[in-house]
């Protein structure tokens, strides 16, 4: 089976993710615990208090993950890209059940064994650690079973912003159009969920003895305890010293890219080299390096020209490789030498559609596209180089809104008929894989987008072997090459670090 020979043969990578994971979950439920049942006994003693803490805790629920991880990005201290971000995300996500269940509990505990606490001489303290927390704490356990199987599912979206987890295979699987890598993440993320679900639930059943309840304290100090040292220790993760992080965007190329880019400088410097792969897109990866969350990462000079400086288009590719280095040395990051190809934005159609129709130009599909259907990744519908320039430079009418989807799905999605016409990538490996035809951009809309690497001034001169190289690199990589690269990982299914260690063992 594909599926666990995969497991096997990513044994080593695959246990550290779970590790992430379980990190991330196990510290953010802990240090939800440790803030949310106090301000759930709070809020149970001020029922004034109540409802604006509860109202707070839904709010936070009603915003997507994905979302919330966008919020928090610029955010200083708690915000970047990596894990220290998706445990906040995640300490929000899990206070709801357990203030919910803290305040349920509590409110639930009969009158009268309030009253005979008193009546014997218990302080409000006593009453609260001897009698009220004990008989509260199955309502509150269940609470915390909530909290951690939300936290096992949103952790799996945190891969989108370079935090580990078994969300990378998930991530990378997509990216892939890879059943078997989303598999990969997939089932161990609820195989995860499940044993968590498990275990709380015995805990629970284990509380209902006096024995338990009187060890409450204990545990609590410990879970506070272990919680902090985690949480400390999720705020400090990082890189070492002498440790270069390199990013990449959340597609096939991008990945590739990144591992040519790491493997080179492991074998050309002999620095450590941290990966931090399938970011959620160019705004993370600028985000991540203007932060100094990431070090390098390659970017394409169009794409830097409109979607991160939104500067008018331009055509002359000399010229437009020199405005997009002024504007990144203007804030302390530095483009290398274009690596030798240009991925432009490449407008798709059907083969057989492309045969019949007699369609060579974009201009010649816009004659059809009234009774067609269009698919566009996220960023291209939003970019000023996109899908609202594009249509109207070729007067492009539409059936209905273009349906918007993750861009390496967009191929797929045209190969079987969902849509008629979508923007892919011109380096892509799918197109030739599914018969798909590049439509020339005959009026030339699209800017040039040659792939450069991007890093941050101070890393290259404080490492300046590192610039060295990546200067080896320079129009090292055709079009064709990056092609069969990408082909190679999306039709052949191959690793992209693989395919990465034969592209360098070629140039040797």
């Amino acid at each position: 089976m594909r599926l666990v020979e995969f497991w096997l043969s990513h044994r080593n990578e695959l246990l550290t993710l779970i590790g992430q994971h379980i990190l991330l979950v196990g510290t953010a439920t802990l240090v939800a615990v440790a803030i949310g049942v106090p301000l759930g006994v709070f809020a149970a003693r001020r029922p004034r208090m109540s409802a604006p803490l509860v109202g707070f805790a839904n709010m936070v629920q009603t915003v997507p993950s994905l979302a919330m991880f966008g919020f928090l990005l610029p955010v200083p201290l708690l915000g970047g890209i990596g894990p220290r971000t998706a445990v906040v995300v995640l300490i929000l996500y899990g206070l709801l059940p357990i203030v919910r269940t803290t305040i349920a509990g509590l409110n639930g505990i009969p009158a009268p064994v309030r009253e005979a606490g008193v009546a014997m001489g218990m302080t409000p303290r006593q009453l609260l650690q001897q009698v009220e927390l004990p008989l509260a704490l199955p309502s509150i356990v269940a609470g915390v079973r909530v909290a951690a199987v939300v936290g096992v599912g949103s952790a799996t979206i945190a891969a989108a912003i370079g935090a580990g987890g078994l969300g990378e295979y998930i991530y990378r699987g997509l990216s892939m159009v890879d059943t078997t890598v989303i598999l990969a993440g997939a089932i161990p993320a609820a195989v995860l969920a499940l044993v968590v679900d498990g275990g709380l639930l015995w805990v629970e059943r284990r509380l209902g003895s006096r024995r338990s309840h009187r060890r409450l304290g204990l545990t609590a100090g410990a879970a506070s305890c272990i919680a902090v040292l985690l949480w400390g220790g999720a705020l400090l993760a990082g890189r070492g010293s002498e440790t270069i992080v390199v990013g990449s965007k959340n597609f096939t190329e991008g990945v590739i890219l990144g591992e040519i880019v790491a493997q080179t400088i492991e074998r050309e410097t002999g620095l450590a080299v941290q990966r931090r792969f399938n970011l959620g897109g160019t705004l993370i990866c600028e985000r991540a390096l203007l932060n100094g969350d990431i070090d390098v990462y390659v970017e394409y000079t169009g794409t830097a020209l409109t979607a991160i400086f939104r500067q008018p288009l331009g055509q002359d590719p000399a010229a437009v490789l020199t405005t997009v280095r002024e504007s990144y040395a203007r804030s302390g990051r530095a483009v290398l030498d274009p690596l030798g190809f240009d991925n432009t934005f490449a407008i798709l159609v059907r083969g057989r559609d492309a045969r019949a129709l007699a369609l060579r130009t974009i201009d010649d599909a816009a004659r059809h596209t009234s009774g067609w259907r269009a698919g566009f990744g996220y960023e291209f519908l939003e970019r000023p180089d996109g899908y609202q320039g594009l249509a109207s430079t070729y007067g492009l009418r539409f059936l209905e809104p273009p349906r918007v989807m993750d861009l390496t799905l967009t191929y797929r999605a045209l190969a079987s008929g969902q849509v008629d016409l979508i923007a892919g990538d011109a380096t892509a490996g799918l197109i030739s894989a599914l018969d798909l035809v590049p439509l020339e951009d005959n009026r030339q809309y699209f800017p040039p987008y040659d792939a450069v690497p991007v890093g941050r001034s101070d890393m290259l001169l404080r490492y300046p072997q590192v610039r060295a190289a990546l200067e080896t690199l320079a129009g090292r990589i055709s079009a064709d090459r990056m092609r069969e690269m990408n082909h190679a990982a999306d039709a052949g299914r191959e690793d992209p670090s693989a395919i990465a260690r034969r592209f360098l063992s070629e140039l040797r």
